[in-house]
């Protein structure tokens, strides 16, 4: 086994979450309609997490075809920047990084949302090479994001642990070579503490 020198995470459930939940974030806005309207706007965002097409519009348009009448921009606030970071996370991102390991993020964003956590959380300034799908023009679980993100960390994919919430994510990665483990927020960091120590990974005390 290759000795792991990087820890690649994922952001949403594993580094943060919508306060409440992802569709009780919407509801006050939505009331009955927000899964079907949080549901379709979810599938029209895909396409655009490796590219640089503002999802604002697509997200009017979903509303529009509900015949609601609310403002893009003020549902995008109540759910997509009602974002809470993980202190437990964070903490565990500062233990592995006083442990001497690389720590990065690798997160499938649109432009507008990677911009938010860029600057309103600072994610630039916590991770040492910070990946996000818009900028790297592909999206997990794609290959080619986790092969492009080893050349930005300049690391061999077999010494980097990928981290996240989505099988299929991790079994991307792991087709690249890289080591990567299936946690969310909800299993508790002792549990994520666990996984990390199966691939010889401990952070300091």
């Amino acid at each position: 086994m290759a000795t792991i020198r990087h820890v690649l995470f994922d952001a949403d459930g594993v580094l943060q979450q919508i306060r409440g939940g992802f569709y009780t974030a919407a509801e006050a806005l939505l009331g009955e309609h927000a899964r079907a309207v949080l549901d379709t706007a979810s599938d029209r965002e895909r396409p655009l997490l490796a590219s640089d097409e503002d999802f604002l519009p697509v997200l009017a348009q979903v509303l529009r075809e509900q015949g609601l009448d609310v403002a893009a921009n003020d549902l995008y606030a109540a759910v997509w920047q009602n974002t809470e970071p993980s202190a437990s996370s964070f903490d565990l991102v500062r233990r592995l990084r006083a442990a001497g390991y690389g720590v990065h993020l690798g997160t499938n964003q649109v432009r507008r949302r990677a911009e938010y956590l860029r600057t309103v959380l600072g994610y630039d300034e916590l991770f040492d090479v910070s990946l996000y799908s818009c900028d790297l023009g592909v999206a997990k679980p794609d290959p080619g994001f986790f092969e492009k993100a080893a050349t930005r960390i300049g690391a061999e994919s077999a010494e980097i642990l990928f981290v996240d919430d989505h099988p299929a994510n991790v079994e991307g990665a792991r087709s690249t070579g890289m080591a990567a483990v299936h946690w969310c927020l909800d299993e508790g960091h002792a549990v994520l503490v666990d996984r990390l120590a199966e691939h010889g990974v401990r952070p300091a005390d």
